[in-house]
């Protein structure tokens, strides 16, 4: 439920029970509320005089004039503050009473009065109070019974003024805490993002873009293992770019990195979603081709030729293809040997050639 669907005695829980409870605990009793109630004539016919004396008083400490602001803000405020004094005067302290000193607490928390400046305030007025009811009451008695009564009613607001400070400073740790976590929730995304980017690009060769050869082998291992659990083939696909010293010794190494580059678009163009193309070092290539067959393996090889054929009708490719699966499972290394092996066979045969 939010907030503002709810008084503050409610949020706050405060109930007749419990103001019985406070008073108690404060000893204010009938008697109290009688003895103030009988007093009420004396401070309603001095209150203008009360209200004027107490902002004179207030308003001589800077802190506290900057906190006002302004002779509207002092002249709202003097009216409330009339109408403060005669409350404590009234004789009935119930829930409605309550709940307006519960506000006036929350007021004075969000304007930014400090609880000593309140504390301060409070002092005051009591004591120019009790000036003016001693003015006013003969009997000794009758005024110091009075005052303690008056004494023991502040204390009481005292409770409910601070019980509003203490849940609103709850509150704006409450908000910290969330507005911490979601910093903090924040941070971790991006550390795991950045991590998860870095790790990506540990992963990647810096010209061509593909698996390196540390996530050739971890790849490889993985779909292995994949493709026995399922039963399925896996082929690899295994090739160099033929007399590629002599290139880079003839046209420049510039030439040797725009053919390495091209053969990384080719092979990103003609391989599936599912399968790992990556440069194995130098001018060798490999794709796992993960519950490929050999001759969808071929299939593969014999579109990259065609598509490097159209952009470089001088290069040739030497492919080797090799296949495990689905009788007997070779390992990672076992694999690689054999496509090697069949790439040196295609080496053999000039132009661009597949070996199976």
């Amino acid at each position: 439920m939010k907030p503002t669907d709810q008084s503050l005695l409610e949020q706050m829980r405060v109930n007749a029970m419990e103001i019985s409870r406070r008073k108690n605990m404060l000893s204010f009793s009938e008697e109290d509320a009688e003895l103030l109630k009988g007093a009420k004539g004396i401070i309603l016919k001095n209150i203008d005089d009360i209200v004027s004396e107490f902002y004179e008083t207030q308003t001589a400490i800077d802190e506290i004039a900057l906190l006002i602001g302004d002779a509207d803000t002092l002249h709202r405020l003097k009216m409330a503050q009339r109408k403060y004094i005669l409350d404590l005067f009234d004789g009935y302290y119930d829930l409605e009473y309550v709940n307006n000193r519960l506000r006036i607490g929350l007021v004075h928390k969000r304007i930014g009065v400090e609880p000593t400046l309140y504390l301060s305030a409070v002092n005051t007025m009591k004591s120019i109070i009790c000036r003016v009811l001693g003015d006013n009451t003969p009997d000794t008695d009758h005024r110091w019974a009075i005052s303690r009564a008056l004494d023991r009613l502040i204390y009481f607001d005292i409770t409910l003024v601070f019980d509003t400070y203490i849940r609103s400073l709850l509150s704006e740790i409450e908000v910290s805490r969330m507005k911490a976590e979601l910093y903090a929730r924040s941070l971790e995304q991006q550390v795991a993002e950045r991590t998860q980017q870095l790790e990506e690009i540990s992963r990647r060769d810096g010209m061509t873009g593909l698996y390196n050869i540390r996530a050739f082998h971890e790849y490889l291992r993985r779909d292995l293992l994949s493709a026995e659990r399922s039963r399925l083939p896996l082929s690899l696909i295994y090739f160099d770019v033929d007399d590629f010293k002599g290139i880079n010794d003839t046209h420049g190494h510039q030439k040797g990195d725009d053919i390495l580059k091209n053969v990384a678009k080719v092979l990103n163009e003609s391989c599936r979603e599912v399968d790992v193309p990556c440069r194995y070092g130098g001018d060798e290539f490999c794709l796992v081709l993960a519950g490929a067959s050999l001759e969808e393996a071929r299939v593969t090889a014999e579109r990259i030729i065609v598509k490097f054929k159209e952009i470089y009708d001088d290069v040739t490719l030497s492919i080797g293809i090799a296949e495990t699966g689905v009788d007997h499972y070779l390992d990672s290394d076992g694999l690689i040997k054999i496509a090697d092996q069949k790439m040196y066979q295609a080496k053999e045969v000039e132009g661009s050639c597949i070996v199976t």
